[in-house]
């Protein structure tokens, strides 16, 4: 299964000098978040593969135009092609915007996911916008990554944690894209990404 994760920052190879045959191969395409609607619906439009999206802190436009023919899967936890994706979109709040949450409220909305998470037997890949704490965010309140994700990790181990959130161009030299948590491969979706499971 190839899978493209998408984050933060259009892509022009895929946007602005797009050919057709550029989305062949991708069976879903991730959202992260913090990218224009008629991108994703772009996207979706040229492409065959489904794409799923979680809310970045700058998507409240969303409300009004959402991304057409895209599934949000906020605070869900859906199943494709047999991959269990869990999505927490959001980020730390830091100046009372929409998609924005206190540790506490994240906490709160992993607890109420947990029992969907037993009766679907775990969970393979979690979808979020902001990044766990210590693991690629950075110390400013604005992008903080969230400690809950870190337990979130650690008690369902999933063996994949993708996000966005975090710009290259906010850690100069320092940037990475895949960490390692115990067995769960974080990665840094940012602008695009391709996995293949």
């Amino acid at each position: 299964m190839k899978l493209l994760l998408l984050s933060d920052h259009e892509c022009k190879y895929l946007w602005d000098y797009y050919r057709p045959g550029r989305l062949d191969g991708y069976d879903l395409i991730l959202s992260c978040g913090d990218l224009d609607a008629r991108y994703l619906s772009f996207l979706v439009t040229m492409g065959r593969a489904p794409l799923l999206y979680v809310h970045g802190n700058h998507d409240a436009l969303y409300e009004r135009t959402p991304p057409e023919g895209c599934d949000c899967i906020e605070d869900k936890l859906v199943t494709v092609n047999g991959l269990r994706i869990l999505g927490l979109g959001g980020s730390a709040r830091y100046s009372g915007g929409a998609h924005q949450y206190t540790e506490r409220e994240m906490e709160r909305r992993i607890r109420a996911l947990r029992m969907r998470i037993r009766r679907a037997g775990g969970v393979d890949l979690v979808l979020a916008h902001a990044p766990p704490r210590s693991c690629g965010d950075r110390d400013d309140p604005a992008h903080r990554g969230f400690a809950c994700f870190l337990d979130l990790i650690d008690r369902y181990r999933p063996a994949y944690f993708i996000h966005g959130h975090i710009h290259p161009s906010y850690v100069p030299g320092e940037f990475q894209r895949v960490l390692q948590r115990g067995d769960t491969t974080v990665v840094n979706a940012w602008e695009r990404y391709e996995l293949e499971l």
